[in-house]
Order: C-alpha cells, then structure tokens, then sequence
C-alpha cells in the first residue's frame, strides 16, 4: 500500500489545490461575515508570505523585477477593490461584499499561469534544482496576489473594526 502512494501523490495534491483555489475564489463573491480572528490569521499568513516573496526577490535576482511589480500591482489593486468592498450588517452582525472582480481575477490569472507552467512542464524536473528554474511572470502574479489580500485584510480589519458601516 505505502508503494503505491508516490503514483497517486500528483493526483491528490492536484485535488488538494483545485479544493484550495475553488474555496479561495469562492470567498470573492456574495455577503462575507466579519470573523476578526480569521482575518487575523489571514493577516499573519499573508504577511509571512510576502516576507518569503521578498527573500525570493533579494536571493534570486532574476523573478526580483517580478516580486516587485506583481506587490506594487497588488497594493494598487488591493486599494482599488477596498474602495469597492461594502460594509454592511446582517441581523446585527458585520460584514463585507468584497469586489468580486478583481480578487476573482487575480486568482483566475494566478490558476492559468500555474497551468501553462504544469503544461510546458516545468514541475517535471522536480526540486532539485531549487528556485533557479522560478519564473519572474508566475511570482509577480503571486505576489500581486499576496499584496491583494493583504491589502484587503488589513483594510477591512481597520474599516470594520471603527465600526463604519457606511457604503
């Protein structure tokens, strides 16, 4: 049984971030209910992320250029859709319709390079060579990404926790 796992590991870990993603673009669209500890742990997360996004920009100077377009692109857009995110209560609990356009885009555009990347084959080759073979494209739409809801986070802790409700 142990044998046999290695065959299918590619099959469920495709599975696993299908799941992810489905779940992630899910949260793009309808009424949000305000969880602060969740946006809390988002916000740890996030930020924890784009410190390591920031290591990949300083040790491997090629994708630089790309971490740091993708987190100018993804602070701007992050702003643009906070503007566009409505505040409002139900049955007396907050909460928030984010922008379902943007977000949804982004990740859209994040799923399609992953794709084409699994397609032309570059996950083939397997990990030994490390972040030599890293492309400036796929980590600049995943630091656009990561500034984006980090924007978000922080933006709807700081809108919702001084109690505005106003659109």
């Amino acid at each position: 049984m142990p044998a046999a796992l290695p065959v299918y590991m590619p099959w469920l870990m495709t599975a696993g971030f299908g799941w992810l993603y489905y779940r992630r673009i899910r949260r793009h669209f309808g009424w949000q209910a305000w969880r602060p500890v969740r946006n809390g742990i988002r916000i740890g997360i996030l930020s924890l992320v784009s410190a390591m996004l920031v290591l990949a920009a300083i040790y491997v100077p090629h994708v630089a250029w790309g971490v740091v377009a993708g987190a100018i692109a993804g602070v701007g857009l992050g702003w643009f859709a906070l503007k566009h995110t409505v505040i409002s209560t139900r049955d007396g609990a907050p909460g928030y319709t984010p922008n379902p356009w943007i977000g949804g885009a982004l990740a859209v555009l994040l799923i399609g390079r992953l794709a084409w990347r699994w397609y032309a084959g570059a996950f083939s080759q397997g990990m030994g060579q490390g972040m030599g073979n890293a492309s400036p494209l796929t980590l600049a739409l995943a630091a656009a990404l990561v500034c984006y809801g980090l924007v978000q986070a922080i933006g709807l802790a700081v809108r919702l926790r001084a109690g505005n409700t106003a659109a």
